[in-house]
């Protein structure tokens, strides 16, 4: 663990890999609101547990949930022995991808047989070459972004392509693909991400509206996700995201009459800060974002966080961190091993309130 994420926890934590959610919670017979929520409250420092269906109880009139209303893009294309992601698209038409080589794997006891999954970051290609994909389409690497991605250029429009050709990115913890549609929250109505804005992924239309016959309110935000690194801890990159002026205006309403503004996901948490005036004031605001959340720099924007289950080394223990305290999140994560909760984007939540 990197110095300033171990500062972020009280100890280094292992994750078991029985604590991954290797599958939707719907294929473990559960209601995609059936799975279990983790509460830590800042101002009483307890932690409760919660089923994601009390929410709407855990919350009170004036308060204001604000999503993501991003959607998740089939954003792998698999080759022979390479899997190509596809990431950010930039102004110019190029987009970010990354590289990874394909493996097979066998599923869990009485799961699927051996399928194709995303393993470890291809670390060849050179610039100029380039890749022949699946419907004789072509790619080609301009050069390398980061360690990690390169800029390249498909000789297609890339999201009518991925939606013919890919399928979702899925890393060796889920143990067979799944539809697009598992792959979606109840808010994403504008595609462009690469991964599911997963914060998101337990609520129903159902929740949504206990949410708002008890005055909570719920505002959207867009924030178009990358491709995460499993592998190491890397900061987030630059990210195209957009505050209306609406959702700006309901912040302020929110943040006036004593209401909580709980940010649904850590790019709800992103994009409102970038938004955010230094006076705390959020206003319209879009383009690309660069803004990392620490300790150090705080939070100006957001009382609370509604969240997943991070894995060690993640750059967002940071965020939470900022949010929760550094003694409040050790114990909520050390209560979360301890209870058996799930990791990763089809497992548990956690939500962080003053």
């Amino acid at each position: 663990m990197s110095a300033p994420v171990a500062d972020a926890m009280a100890a280094d934590f292992v994750l078991p890999r029985e604590l991954e959610a290797h599958e939707p919670p719907e294929a473990r017979g559960l209601a995609r609101d059936g799975v279990r929520l983790l509460v830590s409250e800042r101002g009483t420092g307890q932690i409760g547990h919660h089923a994601f269906a009390d929410l709407p109880g855990l919350l009170g009139p004036g308060d204001l949930l604000v999503v993501n209303n991003s959607g998740t893009l089939p954003a792998a294309v698999r080759l022979d022995r390479l899997a190509v992601h596809f990431s950010t698209e930039r102004e110019d038409g190029t987009w970010l991808v990354e590289l990874r080589r394909l493996r097979e794997r066998t599923g869990l006891a009485g799961g699927p047989g051996s399928t194709e999954t995303a393993g470890e970051p291809y670390r060849g290609g050179a610039d100029g070459e380039w890749l022949p994909l699946p419907g004789g389409a072509t790619l080609r690497l301009l050069g390398r972004e980061t360690p990690r991605l390169w800029r390249a250029r498909l000789d297609r429009e890339v999201t009518g392509y991925l939606r013919r050709y890919g399928v979702p990115i899925r890393y060796s913890y889920v143990d067979r693909d799944w539809p697009l549609a598992d792959y979606q929250t109840v808010f994403g109505v504008r595609p462009g991400s690469a991964e599911m804005p997963s914060a998101g992924r337990p609520f129903t239309t159902g929740l949504v509206t206990s949410l708002v016959s008890r005055g909570v309110g719920i505002a959207p935000i867009t924030l178009h996700t990358g491709v995460a690194s499993p592998e190491k801890d890397e900061p987030p990159y630059p990210e195209r995201f957009e505050v209306p002026e609406a959702t700006a205006r309901q912040v302020e309403l929110a943040r006036e009459s004593g209401g909580r503004v709980i940010a649904v996901g850590t790019t709800v948490v992103r994009a409102l800060e970038t938004a955010a005036l230094a006076t705390g004031r959020v206003r319209a605001a879009d383009g690309w974002t660069s803004h990392i959340v620490t300790p150090e720099v705080g939070v100006r924007a957001v009382n609370g966080l509604l969240t997943g289950l991070h894995e060690p080394r993640s750059s967002h223990l940071l965020m939470l961190s900022a949010i929760a305290g550094r003694d409040l999140l050790s114990r909520s994560y050390a209560e979360a091993l301890g209870e058996g909760y799930l990791w990763h984007e089809f497992g548990d939540v956690h939500l962080i309130t003053g």
